[in-house]
């Protein structure tokens, strides 16, 4: 059922709809979203924590470096890694995406505002519980 819920229906179409309003895929959106001001990522996590290859991390890299909405730099005491920060520019995006997809579906109507708090009572434990859902390993950006 929650499959259901997340790859089909109004939510499927919500991100659809956030990601092309921003104009990346979801793939390159996945990384935006995993990402915090001022605070490097390797890409390499990104491959390790999504299951992506890595020349695909580069090529979503590559995507959101031309939008210049990240930026490449070199860890700080290994210079063969390379990490992502993202810019002011991918922090808008990355809200404006978010805006659409933090307005609840229609379908949620079909609740109680009682069970919608419920709802989202229970989902933030099982997000608080899951050590995989926060962001990938931070390193402080120079």
């Amino acid at each position: 059922m929650i499959a259901d819920f997340m790859f089909s229906g109004e939510f499927s179409r919500r991100m659809q709809e956030a990601c092309s309003t921003v104009g990346v895929a979801p793939g390159a959106f996945k990384l935006l979203a995993k990402m915090e001001p001022g605070v490097g990522v390797p890409m390499r996590d990104f491959a390790d924590r999504f299951g992506f290859d890595a020349s695909y991390v580069t090529s979503l890299a590559d995507v959101l470096e031309e939008k210049g909405w990240v930026e490449r730099r070199a860890h700080p005491t290994d210079r063969r890694v390379k990490m992502l920060v993202i810019t002011e520019a991918g922090e808008s995006a990355k809200r404006r995406a978010y805006e659409l997809l933090y307005e609840p579906p229609p379908s949620f109507g079909t609740l109680a505002a009682e069970e919608q708090r419920e709802l989202r009572d229970l989902l933030r434990k099982i997000v608080d519980a899951d050590a995989d859902i926060g962001s990938p390993r931070p390193v402080a950006a120079r």
